[in-house]
């Protein structure tokens, strides 16, 4: 488990990876980014433009990328893939009137061809708000079983809570042991 993937880290230099996290506006990034950091999570502003924080995770330097997710910005998130080893895409599971635009968005994200192979992590996000739907219903909405050309997970969480991050950060880190056998 988790504790035999740290002993295999700890003999080896920290590796440092390049993630990418988007999704639309409101969707909860910059508090999963938060909460990935061990910081305060009660007053989040929208982001204008993009934040980057270096987090560390299982013996992982994880250089997080989060670029805003209004419709204005949108066009420029692809300037950001060059040299990205995972995708972190977060949706707001509340916000059911969204997910064809979410999943338009992801679509054509996972097109790009710097993201080729790239493994994606989606968090189904305010998983903690009764109008949330499933994990597994937004992953049948989105397609996710027809992406062949990569690693993927559908992780169901509350970013305000912390429930279900730490399930993604451990399949991150399962991945990255994956890619170095």
């Amino acid at each position: 488990g988790l504790l035999s993937v740290i002993q295999k880290l700890k003999g080896s230099a920290e590796q440092e990876l390049r993630i990418v996290l988007l999704g639309l506006d409101n969707a909860g990034k910059t508090t999963l980014l938060k909460r990935l950091a061990s910081e305060e999570v009660s007053t989040i502003t929208p982001t204008q433009g993009f934040n980057i924080k270096s987090v560390h995770s299982h013996g992982l330097k994880l250089n997080v990328w989060d670029i805003g997710g209004q419709r204005s910005i949108r066009p420029y998130w692809k300037k950001y893939l060059g040299s990205t080893d995972l995708l972190i895409y977060v949706i707001d599971s509340a916000d059911q009137k969204r997910f064809e635009e979410t999943g338009q968005e992801l679509a054509e994200l996972t097109e790009d061809e710097s993201l080729t192979g790239v493994p994606l992590l989606v968090f189904a996000n305010k998983q903690d708000l009764v109008t949330a739907a499933p994990a597994a219903e937004i992953a049948e909405g989105l397609s996710l079983h027809t992406y062949r050309d990569r690693e993927w997970q559908i992780q169901a969480c509350s970013a305000l809570s912390g429930e279900g991050v730490q399930d993604g950060m451990n399949w991150i880190s399962s991945q990255i042991m994956n890619r170095k056998k």
